[in-house]
């Protein structure tokens, strides 16, 4: 039920920031707060050991971080074994797991379900591990499969991660298919973008191997939408129209939405300006 009320410091609190595993890391971690989460994606173009050493030094310094270990990146059991005992060792208790966007497995895992049955095989137990949901769809999959696969990981999850979407109702719609539909009543971490300008989105979409920027645009939200949102800010993007259309629902059991995922792009000053401000209002 919405609570229209409710205020979006709710959300804003405790999010987790989502970080790539670039030279210029360091430096955006500096302007988190101390007790922030922090993700680490890996891409088609670096793979993971780069994911996996920002783990290992950022964990030694004290943050609590979540590595993406993408099944398509992962060679076979003994490069996972390798991967998880890693992560483990150095203090790691929860981890993320998507199937990867490489359009061709580096090795024998082609989705996530297959990296997840070969943790428990290989016997690692994560306090708490992330599947990935698509609100918006996936360009390669159609809903069917989306929704055969989050069946098929969800016993092996803690919790759902969504991809990007723009659009407030159109993430409470997915979720209310998740819950009524496919009976799944894991937690839900919103994925939202943080403040970024659009040539930024552009170049980063290229060097993360995504695509073309358009493709990309057009996988989170509708790009007409988006462009003239972008104008008329004088292109620069901030999520609080996603925030506060989130924020009514942001505690309704129904729902079971645990936090904000935002997506910064290593864009992090800018987005804990914006993040701290709405706190402050």
């Amino acid at each position: 039920m919405a609570n229209q009320s409710a205020q979006p410091r709710n959300l804003l609190v405790d999010p987790r920031f989502e970080l790539m595993p670039f030279e210029s890391i360091e430096e955006q971690v500096a302007h988190l707060p101390d007790y922030a989460t922090i993700t680490i994606t890996a891409s088609p173009t670096l793979g993971l050991e780069d994911t996996i050493v920002w783990t290992e030094n950022l964990a030694a310094e004290g943050y609590t971080i979540v590595p993406h270990i993408a099944a398509r990146y992962v060679r076979d059991a003994d490069h996972l074994d390798e991967i998880a005992g890693r992560v483990a060792d150095a203090g790691v208790t929860s981890i993320f797991v998507p199937g990867g966007d490489r359009e061709e497995p580096v090795g024998e895992f082609e989705s996530a379900y297959q990296l997840l049955t070969a943790l428990e095989e290989l016997g690692y137990d994560f306090e708490e591990v992330g599947i990935t949901g698509y609100p918006e769809g996936h360009a390669f999959l159609d809903e069917e499969t989306l929704a055969e696969s989050m069946q098929r990981k969800a016993p092996y999850a803690t919790y759902i991660t969504t991809q990007i979407c723009y659009d407030p109702d159109r993430i409470l719609e997915w979720i209310g298919t998740v819950r009524d539909e496919r009976g799944i009543d894991l937690p839900v971490e919103i994925g939202i973008p943080g403040v970024m300008k659009y040539q930024r989105l552009i170049g980063i979409s290229r060097k993360v191997g995504v695509g073309e920027s358009v493709q990309f645009l057009q996988k989170t939200t509708g790009i007409l939408d988006f462009v003239r949102e972008v104008i008329g800010s004088r292109g620069r993007y901030e999520p609080d129209d996603l925030v506060d259309g989130l924020t009514p629902y942001a505690d309704d059991p129904h729902y079971n939405i645990r936090r904000l995922h935002i997506y910064t792009f290593n864009q992090v000053s800018d987005t804990e300006a914006w993040r701290t401000a709405r706190l402050n209002r």
